[in-house]
């Protein structure tokens, strides 16, 4: 089965929390904080894996939560590092933040890899918080959450040449007869409803991957039909063959076909319409009249297209001499990368400290309510029954700037400030 798309969750490991111990010997009762740090949580990495041909592992799992990192202990020992979550894609994966829709990471080449997912930073343990004048601090700094996100996957396929053109023209009968693919081939429309490839080795020439992709139709840009869906695996192709059913058996024109097709991937791409095209007016065997041929190829000429070649991929006529011209062609492109516009990029968002300050009314006295990951990092790390733990409770929101923005919004003397279920009085 071809799988060319995918939606799944993904999320990094936890940091692991710091630990509060103190030093407690025979003889040494009084040794001190020793608490150690967490561990760093496990990240989450695409990976190329050239095996690999379609997507079709996140149809049935579409989860994947990497390893936390384990906390610290006594004796400032250090919790371990959570190990990373790699998952393996196929090479020409695009990865995109459903969020967002912005692109994360193109893997288009052997070997990429792309930490979509961070883990969460370990915790201090309390004895990296003691100072000449907090000599034993009773709190200790939690993990840092991993990061978690939806990401989409789209598959787009690699090879130097694309066939293109409306059903049943006989792009799949031409990649069965030069590649060693098995294409079902029928004579009705939309036969193909995936894309295949192939590799030409045809006798003296340097062999190429070769997609067929399945027939587009008119509004394939606009997303008519399965079009976006199958323009996008020629989008890493070098060089296009675009078919042309000559014979009219059909009743279409082959001038209209080329221009209407060629319209389309104008609208899908500028960059995928500039590509050099070798043009195939296929079916020739079936031609009752040759100068029909001539004057399409002179059309054709005329729009700019020089190289046009007449063929027949049933009866193999005109087929080697097709294949000779693109491994020339392909010879004198050359290989370039996908390029993905700036503006498209994805730029992560730190969400993990982030809060938000909302003042409301209750029972006659103003209550200034901060929510966000920030603050529930931040109790986490404190004991409000502990003096020390409370002294650096109000250091850590000083440094934050909370008190500075409390009194541009307005706090006054005797006015409630509310961080989840902590509550204190704002005093000046």
């Amino acid at each position: 089965m071809f799988i060319d798309t995918a939606k799944i969750f993904i999320k990094s490991g936890d940091g692991g929390h710091g630990c509060v111990s103190f030093r407690r010997e025979k003889y040494v009762p009084l040794g001190g904080p020793d608490g150690g740090d967490g561990g760093k949580g496990g990240d989450v990495v695409f990976q190329v894996d050239t095996s690999m041909t379609t997507l079709l592992d996140f149809k049935y799992k579409k989860k994947f939560v990497a390893i936390n990192g384990g906390k610290g202990e006594g004796s400032k020992c250090y919790g371990k590092d959570g190990e990373k979550l790699i998952i393996k894609v196929p090479m020409g994966t695009i990865i995109r933040d459903v969020e967002t829709n912005k692109i994360m990471a193109d893997l288009s080449h052997p070997g990429d890899e792309f930490v979509v997912c961070r883990g969460g930073k370990g915790g201090k343990g309390n004895c990296k918080f003691c100072t000449p004048t907090r000599q034993a601090p009773n709190f200790a700094e939690p993990g840092m959450p991993g990061e978690e996100r939806w990401v989409g996957l789209e598959l787009k396929l690699l090879a130097d040449v694309g066939l293109l053109g409306f059903p049943n023209v006989g792009k799949s009968t031409l990649l069965s007869v030069v590649t060693k693919a098995k294409p079902k081939i029928a004579n009705y429309h939309f036969t193909t409803l995936k894309p295949n490839l192939g590799v030409v080795a045809v006798p003296g020439i340097e062999p190429f991957v070769m997609a067929d992709i399945p027939g587009i139709i008119e509004g394939a840009a606009e997303g008519v039909g399965l079009g976006l869906d199958f323009l996008r695996h020629i989008e890493r192709t070098r060089l296009l063959i675009h078919v042309v059913d000559i014979s009219g058996l059909e009743g279409r024109d082959p001038i209209e076909d080329f221009k209407k097709i060629n319209e389309e991937l104008k609208k899908y791409s500028i960059k995928l319409w500039d590509r050099p095209q070798i043009v195939v007016a296929n079916k020739c065997d079936m031609l009752f009249d040759e100068e029909i041929f001539e004057n399409f190829k002179k059309e054709v000429n005329a729009m700019g297209y020089e190289k046009v070649f007449k063929m027949s991929a049933a009866t193999s006529q005109g087929i080697d001499a097709v294949m000779k011209e693109a491994a020339n062609m392909l010879k004198q492109i050359p290989i370039t990368d996908l390029d993905i516009d700036i503006d498209e990029r994805y730029i992560p968002e730190e969400k993990r400290f982030t809060y938000t300050i909302n003042p409301i009314e209750e029972d006659e006295v103003r209550v200034y309510v901060i929510e966000g990951s920030f603050v529930d990092r931040l109790l986490l790390a404190v004991n409000v029954n502990d003096p020390d733990s409370l002294r650096y409770f109000h250091k850590v929101l000083k440094n934050k700037g909370i008190f500075d923005e409390l009194r541009e919004m307005g706090i006054e003397d005797g006015d409630m400030v509310r961080l989840n279920d902590f509550e204190f009085e704002y005093l000046l």
